[in-house]
């Protein structure tokens, strides 16, 4: 039996919209903190200041016992760390995700960010990422496959000569952080549920220098690439519309 994608009355996107506005507006400030010699436990502070300010609620804060309200993943961190006492220096790439509450609706977005002086192959692996998911993002369009969107995202990390994360994936968003469907970021295309106007999606790829095999850490949080190398991580929040998609957290 299939699970129930979740479609979006106009009304119900103008407020993930906001949401996307507000979380977007976060991630602004925190991209102008992160330097070295800064903690991710104060990038952390400052993002849940910054969400309360704005009437929302940290998403992740307390979700399945996460103490952060932000994921602070640092080189061959993936995803899902915790944000603490590790002080920023040159030559580290940092991934944020955040997530948002407001008004009901969930928005969520990732970024990465290198501190100072970064290695020309840490640049190539940010620029790579974040282009693969733009290429992600054109693939959501009303009547495409679920699985267009997988498909473009592996082909242009392929090409560049990265890897995709494959046990972690995107995910519907709305009234929940997350829905129905996963999104992987491989795969064939033209497979999967088709996608209709309405539908909210968090894209986000995934992408080590390295291999793709990846392993949790004894915090039960913290992923790494299995082979220690460089991960990168983009998202965003994106409705599909008659127009076309619509980046909710631009």
């Amino acid at each position: 039996m299939t699970a129930q994608i979740s479609i979006k009355k106009p009304e119900e996107i103008e407020l993930m919209y906001q949401a996307g506005k507000l979380l977007a507006g976060v991630r602004d400030v925190l991209k102008k903190e992160i330097k070295a010699g800064i903690t991710t436990g104060f990038l952390d502070k400052l993002a849940e200041e910054l969400i309360r300010e704005s009437q929302a609620e940290p998403a992740f804060k307390g979700y399945r016992g996460f103490p952060g309200s932000i994921c602070a993943s640092l080189n061959n961190q993936v995803v899902h760390a915790i944000p603490g006492s590790r002080k920023l220096v040159e030559g580290d790439i940092l991934s944020v995700d955040i997530g948002i509450k407001y008004k009901g609706y969930f928005s969520d977005l990732a970024f990465t960010q290198g501190i100072g002086r970064i290695t020309p192959e840490a640049k190539r692996l940010i620029a790579s990422t974040q282009k693969a998911l733009f290429k992600g993002i054109k693939k959501a369009r009303d009547g495409g496959f679920l699985s267009d969107i997988s498909y473009a995202i592996e082909c242009f990390a392929k090409r560049d000569g990265f890897s995709v994360v494959r046990e972690f994936v995107g995910h519907g968003i709305g009234k929940e952080l997350h829905e129905e469907p996963p999104i992987p970021n491989f795969g064939p295309p033209g497979q999967g549920p088709r996608l209709k106007e309405g539908m909210v999606l968090a894209i986000e790829p995934m992408v080590n220098i390295g291999g793709s095999e990846v392993k949790i850490e004894k915090d039960n949080w913290t992923v790494v690439t299995r082979d220690g190398s460089l991960s990168a991580h983009f998202e965003h929040t994106v409705a599909i519309t008659s127009r076309g998609p619509k980046i909710l957290t631009r």
